[in-house]
């Protein structure tokens, strides 16, 4: 997959498997070209995005697209299975069909291999024999090399290979195949999709929006289980961070249920957002959590993060501002029976963290340090606005810790452009804070958004003298009688 220009990006996230599953035969078709001559139709990548066509010649031994479907299905926009029929020539050994399965073993790498087509078929002259279909891309010429040849021989098989028509349907060709063959040369060619339940979700280029209903079609027909495709037709810009959507092919059901981490969801996806790629994300901050520590996530959604520490026995707080997020994280809480474990709110973020986060802070903290047994998260997972709530925790408390070790820690994501975009995530956040964070923060790259945009996590104790307001010595008043800033403390504190 290297070799042919599929970057480590598109490889590692799970909504590219099934365009990485359909891709596994351009290698053979590289060889093929090296020794049958001009061949029909074929299309061989040399390089990402870039394609050269092979001049079609009437030779018997150049009808080898096993690949390529009919020629007259290029330029395609209402799906016509019918048209996707050619039959072709391919190499067959004739069997005693009591030695078919040795043969099979014996010859394993030179027998067709292809998904979808029979490697067996029955002799129409002789029905104690079989037909065995060979790789015609591995018998050059219909000839058998030596390897072959002496296998046949120790199986008492004469070394005759015979051609076999072979048809073709739109059910023998792979989805990347079907939409090489139908979109314009040299055009990229969408074949991956991230799954949520039953719907596939597309992002389409613009040169393939003519296309996209036969698109949609295709997914469906070549991955079982999917009955509905859609196309998102605009930015994530909304307040609820939900997107416009157009159903391409298949039902219009858009509630669906899906599975992560082992825990069940359902959601309606015209109306919440839900990104299968943030599975591993999800994981990695509940393995952070300890059965007893609190978290408050501030960003909720439906409860990725919410629901599976609750189910580790942590105290949750969980929080979003979309009502329809709200409705279904209620939903998803009773149907993990996690809804006594989660208390549940519908207000703004920054609301959010100056009433239920402050009350509940000011009853955790304050406790003696021999009590404090317990970690508190603090989790923002809403990478275009997330870092702007920071300034929020600026004096939230007032008071004095009774010990740094138990402050909380919040895990805040961002999106970054910048070159250096670890750099540019921790500086941004000093900027919300108000302090450095040199030597107390870390950052963990989730996963690349689109070219030159990363989504990043900062994680990081929340500063003492940036959470709290702290009462200042004066003798002249009573310290509950007077407040003053961190300045001021550090400023009081060296004096003394």
């Amino acid at each position: 997959l290297w070799r042919f220009g599929y970057s480590a990006r598109l490889l590692k996230t799970n909504h590219f498997r099934t365009a990485a599953s359909n891709t596994s035969f351009p290698a053979v078709w590289m060889l093929l070209a090296q020794y049958s001559g001009r061949i029909p139709g074929l299309l061989v990548v040399v390089k990402k995005n870039s394609f050269f066509t092979m001049p079609e010649t009437v030779e018997d031994k150049a009808n080898l697209e096993l690949y390529s479907p009919h020629p007259e299905v290029r330029g395609m926009t209402l799906l016509n299975r019918e048209a996707f029929k050619r039959t072709v020539v391919v190499p067959v050994l004739k069997v005693r069909k009591e030695i078919v399965n040795t043969l099979l073993k014996s010859l394993k790498h030179t027998v067709l291999q292809r998904p979808g087509l029979k490697r067996v078929v029955e002799d129409p002259e002789d029905e104690d024999s079989r037909l065995v279909i060979l790789d015609p891309h591995k018998i050059p010429e219909f000839s058998l090399g030596e390897p072959e040849q002496e296998v046949l021989k120790q199986l008492n098989v004469r070394p005759e290979v015979s051609k076999y028509n072979l048809e073709l349907t739109y059910e023998n060709f792979k989805l990347e195949e079907i939409l090489r063959a139908v979109l314009p040369e040299g055009q990229e060619v969408t074949s991956g999709f991230s799954r949520v339940g039953h719907i596939a979700h597309l992002n389409l280029r613009d040169h393939q929006l003519l296309y996209r209903h036969l698109i949609g079609q295709v997914i469906i027909d070549k991955n079982p289980g999917i009955t509905c495709v859609v196309n998102k037709t605009s930015i994530i810009d909304s307040t609820y961070r939900n997107f416009e959507m157009e159903v391409l092919a298949g039902e219009s059901k858009l509630v669906t249920k899906v599975k992560e981490n082992n825990i069940a969801y359902e959601l309606d996806f015209s109306k919440v957002y839900w990104n299968p790629r943030l599975s591993t994300e999800h994981g990695r901050i509940v393995q952070l959590l300890k059965p007893g520590d609190v978290l408050f996530d501030v960003f909720a959604g439906i409860g990725p993060f919410a629901i599976p520490a609750a189910k580790k026995k942590c105290r949750v707080f969980a929080n979003d501002l979309n009502p329809e997020s709200y409705s279904w994280l209620l939903h998803n809480c009773k149907l993990n029976k996690v809804d006594s474990k989660i208390k549940a709110f519908n207000m703004d973020g920054r609301d959010f963290l100056l009433g239920p986060v402050r009350e509940e802070l000011s009853k955790e903290l304050p406790l003696p340090k021999e009590e404090q047994k317990t970690s508190v998260h603090i989790v923002m997972n809403l990478p275009a606005l997330a870092i702007e709530f920071l300034d929020v925790f600026r004096h939230l408390l007032v008071g004095e810790p009774c010990s740094t070790a138990g402050l909380p820690t919040v895990h805040c994501y961002g999106f970054s452009k910048h070159d250096n975009p670890a750099k540019d995530i921790q500086e941004r956040a000093e900027a919300s804070l108000g302090t450095s964070l040199d030597g107390r923060c870390s950052t963990y790259l989730v996963r690349n958004v689109a070219p030159n945009k990363e989504m990043l996590c900062i994680s990081f104790q929340i500063p003492a003298d940036v959470l709290y307001k702290r009462p200042c010595p004066d003798e002249a008043k009573p310290a509950s009688k007077r407040l003053c800033t961190s300045k001021d403390f550090s400023e009081e504190k060296l004096k003394s």
